[in-house]
């Protein structure tokens, strides 16, 4: 085989991009934003990239594709059926385009996750002629899976997810079973319908595992649409990005503050975004800050909570990880922090009144507590509250618990009832997040820092499930 296709992984967002080459000239799928990976890579290899394409306007990031077509002089490839601020080269199902004579893209119209999604099957010349290698299907046919199906609104998702089963029986039909499968989202996106179940896959592979390909049309769309949890608010300003033209990014250092600049920022109701592990924040953090830390997908989760626009300063013990955060962060379309702090909460702080620390539990401690032998140093709850997404809830959840999504949370603080709070996620990330935001609501709050898994084993109280 001529061609290689190289992934590039954004683990933090559950994407993957491609960069697909036959040694000389390349093509680039689905691109993020901070294209300098895709020019090493490039490089690296030294090939030129000569396409880059684009499945679908996306929702969950804002496209690198622009602008790398801008900067590299490649075709822009595009669906001609979406209402784009720039100009591109619109393609529909059925096009072919020649990458070079070994290389060529069929275009094919593969509508479910939008309406005017596209897959790209990448062809390879053979003594025989062309034959098919894989193809980039986007948010279309993933692993095991498929894009969900609600994100152009709640009205379309019935229509949509008929289009997606369609859509996945025609790629089946298409291409011989050892095709590779090279999707964008599955990974941990919030796109997806339900999460990869395999590191790779093939048209064959998917004819067994996947269920657009092994249910009739109605069951697939109804068992597609009860699965639907919620997603990311800020998916409402990805897709006006993409079709608007996303500006060139910035990753240069932000502007450095002070420890009373800091407490300036907490005092107006700015966001401070602690991005040190969360046993680091608990053992000691500035008061008014909020933990989202840098091994958890802490873009995904500032985005989702925060009111879109509010300026957002980062703490971090390296001006790496500030930049490592900054990187993420404009994969979504937050361009410039208004400010960066680097070092320890004692240098954050005007004093010692500033800092804060979490008290820290485990489901064996929360048993204890329920059997009435609450374990010395810690307060009692008086309310348990699980902020996991509401699947999570309804698959098992601890008896007399209160549920509050952790998206929810920032504006639903009211409705956590009076009293000790011990909160709990399904790893104790999600957990970390809310006790800080709980405690900036000046409520005394446990973090209950465990797998959920591990609650039951533990003699927790379980709710009976139905």
């Amino acid at each position: 085989m001529t061609v290689q296709v190289s992934v590039l992984a954004t683990s933090s967002l559950g994407d993957r991009s491609y960069l697909a080459t036959d040694g000389r000239v390349a093509v680039v799928v689905d691109p993020q934003r901070d294209i300098d990976r895709v020019m090493y890579l490039a490089g690296e290899k030294g090939v030129r990239i000569t396409h880059v394409v684009e499945t679908h306007v996306h929702n969950d990031y804002v496209s690198g594709g622009l602008q790398l077509a801008r900067l590299t002089g490649a075709e822009y490839l595009v669906s001609a059926a979406d209402e784009m601020g720039f100009a591109r080269l619109p393609v529909n199902d059925g096009d072919e385009v020649a990458v070079s004579d070994l290389l060529r893209l069929r275009v094919v119209g593969t509508p479910g996750h939008t309406f005017h999604h596209l897959s790209y099957v990448l062809d390879e010349a053979g003594d025989g002629g062309w034959s098919p290698v894989g193809v980039f299907t986007g948010g279309s046919l993933l692993f095991g899976t498929t894009g969900r199906t609600d994100l152009l609104g709640q009205q379309h998702a019935h229509t949509l997810a008929h289009q997606q089963h369609d859509s996945a029986r025609k790629l089946a039909d298409l291409l011989p079973d050892g095709t590779q499968v090279w999707p964008t989202h599955g990974f941990g996106s919030f796109c997806s319908a339900s999460q990869a179940d395999a590191p790779e896959s093939t048209i064959g592979r998917e004819k067994q595992a996947n269920p657009a390909l092994r249910l009739a049309a109605d069951q697939f769309v109804t068992e597609t649409l009860a699965g639907l949890d919620a997603y990311p608010a800020y998916y409402a300003h990805m897709g006006v990005a993409n079709a608007a033209g996303p500006a060139p990014v910035d990753l240069s250092p932000a502007t450095r503050a002070d420890a009373t600049q800091l407490r300036g920022r907490i005092a107006a109701g700015e966001w401070v975004v602690d991005l040190r592990h969360r046993k680091a924040y608990a053992g000691s953090h500035l008061a008014g800050t909020v933990s989202l830390g840098l091994d958890g997908p802490m873009s995904t989760w500032l985005g989702w909570l925060i009111t879109w626009g509010v300026p957002i300063t980062l703490l971090a013990e390296t001006p790496e990880q500030v930049a490592d955060a900054q990187r993420e962060l404009v994969r979504i379309g937050i361009d410039r922090p208004a400010a960066q702090s680097t070092g320890t909460p004692e240098q954050w702080a005007t004093g010692p009144a500033d800092l804060r620390e979490l008290t820290v539990a485990d489901f064996p401690a929360l048993a204890a507590t329920q059997a009435g032998n609450t374990p010395e140093g810690l307060p009692a709850p008086q309310v348990v509250l699980d902020v996991r997404m509401t699947n999570e809830w309804k698959a098992g959840h601890i008896d007399g618990a209160v549920h509050v999504p952790l998206p929810d949370l920032p504006k639903r603080l009211g409705d956590v009832p009076a009293g000790t709070v011990w909160v709990h996620c399904g790893s104790g990330y999600r957990a970390t997040a809310a006790a800080s935001l709980l405690a900036n609501a000046g409520r005394e709050v446990v973090l209950i820092d465990d797998m959920f898994g591990h609650a039951e084993q533990a003699g927790v109280q379980m709710a009976a499930t139905a």
